[in-house]
Formats: structure tokens, sequence, C-alpha cells
């Protein structure tokens, strides 16, 4: 089992939506994380685009889901990008621009890279192209 996950937004929310295909596996997983006393780590930009992406999707009460599957649990540590973090992914996204990446999965993967962890609470492939592992199926 990881000791330390990542988790992105296809994660968070499939954690949060309880209709989202990924849910069972999410929930899973991330009891299997706190059972073993893993440290969870998602970005302010990740938190922004999950909540975003409920809101969207299922409306403010999903959003407010969202932001409660994580927030006043310690098992859960929100990481600021910053200014330099925020320089590292753009040079990241500029170095990686034939990928499919987005600007919010290069801030990612700076701080995983950071910060010495390689798994992700995603389904996002862009993940495994970084070379990282994923604890959800991969869409």
């Amino acid at each position: 089992m990881a000791r330390s996950a990542l988790v992105d937004s296809a994660g968070l929310y499939a954690l949060a939506d309880h209709r989202d295909s990924a849910h069972p596996d999410a929930a899973a997983c991330v009891a299997r994380l706190l059972e073993a006393r893993a440290a969870l780590f998602l970005t302010d930009y990740l938190i922004d685009e999950a909540v975003t992406l409920a809101k969207v999707r299922a409306g403010p009460r999903a959003a407010l889901r969202c932001w409660k599957s994580w927030n006043g649990r310690a098992a859960f540590s929100p990481v600021w990008i910053g200014a330099e973090r925020f320089e590292s992914a753009r040079k990241f996204f500029r170095k990686h621009a034939d990928h499919g990446y987005s600007f919010t999965d290069c801030t990612s993967f700076v701080v995983m890279q950071e910060l010495g962890i390689v798994h992700a609470l995603t389904t996002d492939r862009h993940f495994v192209e970084a070379g990282f592992k994923t604890l959800l199926p991969v869409v």
C-alpha cells in the first residue's frame, strides 16, 4: 500500500459523487489509505478543479459535498502551488507541450516530484504518461 498519494481532481470528484463510476474504487482506496495511515496530498489547483467540476455537473450541493470529502480530515494535507511551483509547472508544461497535459496536471507532477510521491488517486492517464502510478483504473 502507498505511504502517500496525491489526490487528483478526478479522484476527489469520484470520492464525493456516489454516481461517479469510479466512486466505489475511490472510496475503498481512500479507506485503505486511511487505515494504513498514508498521507494524502491535494493542491489548491486540484481542489478548485474538483469543486468547480462538481458544481457544473451536479450543482452547488455536490460542490459542497466535494469540499467536505476532504476538508477537516487530518490525513488530507493541502499543498499551495505558490510562485515557485507555478514557475516549475510552467517550465514542465513548455517542455512537455507535445503531451495532452493540462497546466493543472503539470502543477501536480511538480508537487509529486518535489514531495517524492509516486501514487495518485486518479483515473487520468496523464499521470501514467508522466511516470506515476494510479490507484484507480485509468480512463
